[in-house]
């Protein structure tokens, strides 16, 4: 594992050997988070620098706040998985790959640190500057990997973020009664709620048929951004949620 000059001015070199050229050349253009989901930081970053375990990430932010970088900028972690958005499959030829350390769903889903948010924050602002990142790419494992992974889960605090400057996000609709679908439901109604969710980045089918696939899709998003409730059936406050932060997309207009 060869030393290497971290891009990020705050983090320190752990060389991990696992990564590759991007493909084509690409650029990063997606800031992807996960969540470590080990017992320990110590196990995580050891997994993640070992060669048999075929996976790594850009860096690694530990609960106090110190950050480490595992790979170049320039190369292609291995942090993704098959993973998809707007189009995109080789996701981590695209983006730049953040673990943060934390116990996940497997630990119980422990709150995040003032701190190591802190470093995230000033991470991800530092990443987005020098590569001109948009601010609704900052995304979740989960929403690349919609079903296969729900990491960085849905305490992760995507408002703070935004408020700081980091990613995409309206104020999530209350919960109330109202109209709803879900899986096993047809019609032009779930082939709306697929075609804007596929507008968003989702990878999913727009057939109007409520699937599994769809309710995965539909989970991923309120992890992200309507997580007071996370169970993949469209309600109003999901699909009020996702339409604004469609109109709030600078391409769409509001």
């Amino acid at each position: 594992m060869s030393a290497f000059t971290c891009d990020y001015a705050g983090a320190v070199p752990a060389p991990s050997p696992n990564f590759g050229e991007r493909a084509g050349g690409r650029t990063p253009d997606i800031i992807l988070l996960h969540y470590t989901g080990m017992e320990t930081a110590e196990g995580a970053l050891k997994w993640l620098r070992a060669p048999e375990s075929q996976v790594s990430c850009h860096y690694f932010v530990h609960e106090d706040g110190r950050v480490e970088q595992l790979v170049r900028e320039a190369d292609r972690a291995w942090h993704a998985g098959k993973s998809f958005w707007k189009g995109v499959v080789d996701i981590n030829s695209a983006s730049i790959g953040i673990e943060i350390v934390n116990a996940g769903h497997p630990g119980g889903l422990p709150d995040f640190p003032e701190k190591q948010i802190d470093a995230v924050v000033e991470l991800c602002l530092d990443c987005g500057r020098r590569w001109g990142i948009a601010p609704e790419r900052v995304l979740a494992h989960s929403d690349v990997a919609p079903i296969r992974k729900v990491d960085p889960g849905e305490k992760f605090p995507w408002e703070r973020l935004h408020s700081a400057g980091v990613g995409h996000w309206v104020e999530p609709s209350t919960i109330a009664g109202g109209r709803f679908f879900q899986k096993g439901d047809a019609g032009q109604p779930v082939e709306a709620l697929q075609t804007m969710l596929s507008l968003y980045g989702y990878a999913i089918e727009i057939d109007g048929i409520y699937s599994e696939k769809t309710e995965g899709a539909l989970a991923a998003f309120q992890r992200h951004f309507r997580p007071a409730r996370v169970d993949g059936i469209a309600d109003f406050s999901t699909i009020d949620t996702l339409h604004r932060l469609l109109s709030a997309l600078p391409r769409l207009g509001a």
